[in-house]
């Protein structure tokens, strides 16, 4: 999969991974690939990615947006950190 990483002032990370984990209005979730269509709004807490490699990327965010079409990710974030 295809992922895009946005903040209002920079983009954080684009590239191939095999996972994302996210924290859902709800509750957490886990994006793999093949994954149906999906726009959900995000809450506070950790993403984790899994990189192609296997390498992982961990952050947390305050709130945001997650947008999957045909292996393609774009994940909005508000309230960045590593």
């Amino acid at each position: 999969m295809q992922i895009t990483v946005l903040t209002p002032d920079k983009e954080v990370f684009e590239g191939t991974i095999s996972s994302v984990k996210v924290p859902g209005i709800g509750g957490q979730f886990e994006i793999l690939s093949n994954h149906a269509p999906l726009v959900s709004a995000l809450g506070s807490g950790q993403v984790r990615l899994i990189k192609k490699g296997g390498e992982r990327m961990t952050f947390s965010i305050e709130k945001g947006f997650i947008e999957v079409l045909r292996n393609n990710v774009s994940l909005l974030v508000q309230g960045f950190s590593e």
